[in-house]
């Protein structure tokens, strides 16, 4: 099986659509691979595979070889140099927690401008050089003619596919693949589970060593789900799912965790706050973390840009900031994009945005749960 050389297998779920799974999915990997990890990336939302353009690597193309196909090289493992300090840093540095609140840290202060002073991230891990683990992607997007290809394919057809990428793909030696699946528990959950039970040594607790495993190890899932409690009562579906099929939960994320204002610094809680935290509570599953909105992710991955943070609202539009306004008819159509695009990498670049310390600590705590072997399982 192709993955012989994958150390960890965590499948990222959700029963309900539009939580983000695909971006909890990237930012997941691009953590990973700044904790020093190798990291690869298998998409099977089949219609609807958004990795390669979170990644920047539409245009990439899957390359042949004996016994299967070669993963997308997205970065290799390299040193980066220190990320750079910007003149001002927002108060959305700091995140809120999950429920709205500053965990207990005192108000940091601001100028007039709504900002605060770059000091106050002089103790930031990326203040130096870092040295990174490579990333690889798969996704069926890269065997698409174009970004607007329809898949119309029945429930045999994506089965075969599930299980195609599982079969022949040829992964490098990698510690964590993390699968991105489409919402819901249909034929590609199936059989992806399926397969993979077969195929892997799932969880045990009396081989819990890395060292003990050998092959690939099914760690378990990741749920994913935001706030409001439209999405928890699919999300719980999702998590009784795993239960049915014998996969232990790691743990739940709560994405649009809240909003810090990039103007004025103030929080809201958009979509309600805690829907997460409380349900992790009633399953009896870790809650991994809180992730805010933060509208400079979305600069990054749509236009490559470093995220840029101050009082953006007071600073006149330049022209180049209008063309680039005109440009964005071009970006969905899927032209136009790698022209605009900053130079760089991507995993360089997010090192400056407020969600990569959320990141930081809840891969933390989703690794420490995979190397416990306390994965939960949900009866």
């Amino acid at each position: 099986m192709s993955l012989d050389n994958v150390k960890n297998i965590v499948l990222v779920l959700s029963g309900k659509g539009g939580v983000g799974k695909s971006s909890i999915t990237t930012q997941l990997a691009l953590s990973l691979s700044l904790a020093g990890h190798s990291v690869g990336i298998l998409d099977i939302d089949l219609t609807g595979p958004s990795i390669p353009r979170l990644l920047g690597i539409e245009s990439a193309k899957v390359k042949q070889a004996p016994g299967g196909w070669l993963p997308v090289e997205v970065h290799p493992f390299q040193t980066l140099q220190p990320v750079p300090i910007p003149t001002n840093v927002p108060l959305s540095a700091t995140p809120p927690a999950a429920n709205g609140e500053s965990d207990g840290a005192a108000p940091q202060s601001s100028n007039s401008t709504g900002t605060i002073p770059p000091s106050s991230i002089n103790n930031s891990p990326h203040n130096s050089s870092t040295s990174i683990g490579s990333l690889h992607a798969m996704s069926l997007a890269f065997l698409l003619t174009s970004r607007s290809s329809a898949i119309v394919w029945r429930g045999p057809k994506k089965t075969a596919m599930v299980r195609q990428f599982l079969d022949s793909v040829l992964w490098p030696p990698i510690d964590y693949l993390l699968i991105d699946t489409p919402p819901g528990t249909s034929d590609e959950h199936i059989s992806l589970v399926e397969t993979l039970l077969k195929n892997v040594s799932p969880p045990s607790p009396l081989n819990t060593s890395p060292s003990l495993r050998k092959g690939p190890h099914l760690a378990g899932a990741v749920i994913v789900t935001t706030p409001q409690a439209v999405a928890i009562s699919d999300v719980r579906k999702e998590i009784n799912f795993c239960g049915k099929v014998g996969v232990k939960v790691i743990g739940v994320v709560e994405n649009m965790s809240g909003y810090v204002c990039e103007c004025c610094g103030v929080g809201t809680n958009l979509f309600s706050k805690g829907g997460g935290e409380i349900m992790s509570r009633e399953f009896g599953v870790p809650f991994l973390g809180g992730v805010p909105l933060d509208a400079q992710w979305g600069v990054l991955v749509e236009e490559g840009r470093r995220p840029k943070y101050g009082n953006i609202w007071a600073v006149q539009k330049t022209e180049s900031e209008e063309d680039d306004e005109n440009d964005t008819k071009e970006s969905m159509n899927g032209e136009g994009d790698k022209e605009r695009r900053e130079e760089g990498l991507l995993v360089d670049k997010y090192r400056s945005c407020s969600l990569c310390p959320v990141f930081g600590n809840i891969t933390k705590r989703m690794t420490d749960t995979i190397a416990d072997g306390t994965a939960v399982s949900v009866s």
